[in-house]
């Protein structure tokens, strides 16, 4: 026990002391919101991968998928380095970066007003990015809570409240920058802390062979399918291949529409640290999200130390899985697992917070609700906006937990859907295309709210395969990508000096040194 605590008071204290450290580069919008859009690679990079993982993918994830897919659940950790963050890098990276300065937009709806001239587009997604990121945040707290739990024995509602008061203090402190030096620290120590936690589980089964032996020997049940043979568990593509493609597509496709990750893009520093980053955050991808998923593979070789329900079922739910795995290694390990969690959970905390405080701010209240705000007044009422977004999402979190609402991964499905959903085809053809038009990016905005909304409540009235949230939000996210091309077809175009200006920053004419590019004459 003591080792765990001082291990946290050690981790506290460097997130708080460095939220102090970076006040002076959070003193106007530019610097609160992008670090001043001078982020190197390094930090970029980190900062993509710390919010795009925590203890949804860790506990929850992990744990449901790993357990119905087995072993082949890590191809969703592949399917996140490839797609979710190499590819995602390689053709939003640039553009975003290049064309949301060149708009002078910081956020994704100022990006969509300034792109087709709507005011009415900027407040719509605005308001969407508000109300679909607190169910994710408040998934965040539950995870987490069930390692506490498992470590310390502490009550749920004192965890919650400790994370979210000192996520919120380096946030409000010093900005996108303190969030992005703290969350390089945080990714180191989820890639050593996931490296040790596979080698110790897989060491408690006799190594990683003895482990996939017993993994095979695992005997089907129902929740593994109908049609699932013996020995499923350990195969290359599980026992439901179809929906384990819906997990990939949700989880690695949805990066590209969600505003706190395409964010990144807007604050990095240059070309070259677009290149560099695009390779540190498929890396980091590839060893955080397939150590995780890799390790909820064998979780069935730990039900011996589970609980059942009558019906089968597992008693506290798929989150209960991986603390079960982690609950007989030493207690250093524990404490790095705790620590790891941790990291992952207040990474992407502080991402979520000010992308939605720095959206509701700068899209909804300024020039709208309150006239002539000055730079100053813009950053305290995103710092005061960041206080009651936390608060609102710790209050959902209690709530959740205390009515027994405990399946993190429906929760992060719903947001991720509909978030991802919403946005995704109109950024990225609004990026490339120029015949993209305004009614197509309301069409995608209504299309991925009213499904994942209805998916909340009338649920069983969906087609079986889409009755999960999971895979409801990949059907909308694949259907944006149709719906914004047809409806742009058919619907009147955005004013063309407005597109061809917002398209002109990509033939702008700059000079570079003659060691990055060579010149078109020959002597």
């Amino acid at each position: 026990m003591a080792i765990k605590v001082i291990l946290l008071i050690v981790f506290f204290s460097v997130m708080v002391g460095i939220g102090l450290y970076c006040r002076r580069h959070a003193t106007d919008v530019n610097g609160f919101v992008l670090g001043g859009r001078s982020v190197g690679p390094w930090l970029t990079a980190f900062a993509y991968g710390t919010s795009y993982f925590s203890a949804v993918v860790f506990v929850g994830y992990a744990g449901q998928f790993g357990w119905k897919y087995g072993i082949a659940a890590t191809w969703a950790g592949i399917g996140n380095a490839v797609l979710g963050s190499l590819l995602a890098w390689a053709v939003l990276g640039r553009r975003t970066r290049i064309m949301s300065q060149h708009l002078d937009s910081a956020t994704m709806p100022e990006f969509f007003g300034a792109r087709f001239g709507s005011k009415s587009l900027k407040l719509a997604a605005s308001a969407i990015i508000f109300v679909f990121l607190i169910p994710y945040t408040a998934s965040l707290y539950n995870g987490l809570s069930r390692l506490f739990g498992m470590a310390f024995d502490i009550d749920y509602t004192v965890c919650v409240i400790v994370m979210a008061v000192l996520t919120g203090v380096y946030v409000i402190a010093g900005g996108y920058m303190a969030t992005a030096i703290n969350d390089f620290i945080q990714g180191i120590i989820m890639i050593f802390g996931i490296c040790a936690v596979i080698g110790a589980v897989l060491a408690s089964q006799g190594g990683f062979l003895a482990a996939l032996e017993g993994l095979a020997q695992v005997p089907v049940d129902a929740s593994a399918g109908p049609v699932a043979a013996p020995g499923v568990f350990a195969s290359f593509f599980g026992p439901d291949p179809l929906n384990l493609l819906g997990v990939v597509i949700l989880t690695s496709l949805g990066t590209w529409g969600l505003p706190q990750m395409v964010q990144k893009f807007y604050a990095i520093k240059s070309e070259s640290a677009i290149n560099k980053g695009m390779i540190i955050s498929t890396v980091f991808a590839l060893i955080v999200s397939g150590g995780c998923y890799f390790l909820g593979g064998f979780g069935r070789l730990f039900s011996d130390k589970m609980q059942f329900n009558p019906d089968g079922s597992i008693a506290g739910g798929f989150d209960s899985v991986i603390p079960t795995m982690l609950s007989g290694l030493p207690d250093l390990l524990i404490a790095i697992v705790v620590i790891l969690v941790l990291s992952a959970s207040m990474s992407t905390l502080s991402s979520l917070v000010l992308a939605s405080s720095s959206t509701l701010t700068l899209d909804f209240l300024k020039d709208n609700i309150i006239k002539d705000m000055d730079e100053k007044r813009q950053v305290r009422i995103m710092q005061g906006l960041i206080v009651v977004f936390i608060a609102i999402s710790v209050v959902l979190a209690i709530i959740q937990y205390k009515s027994s609402v405990t399946f993190i991964a429906q929760l992060m499905g719903v947001s991720w859907g509909a978030l991802a959903g919403a946005f995704l085809a109109p950024f990225l053809y609004g990026l490339y295309w120029k015949k993209t038009t305004k009614l197509a990016c309301w069409a995608s905005f209504l299309f991925s709210t009213v499904v994942m909304v209805a998916n909340i409540f009338v649920r069983s009235s969906f087609p079986a395969l889409l009755q999960s949230p999971i895979n409801a939000g990949a059907f909308c996210m694949l259907a944006g990508l149709v719906i914004v091309p047809v409806v742009s077809l058919f619907t009147p175009q955005t004013n063309r000096a407005l597109v061809e200006n917002a398209f002109s920053c990509y033939d702008k004419k700059v000079t570079v040194r003659q060691s990055e590019a060579l010149g078109d004459q020959v002597d």
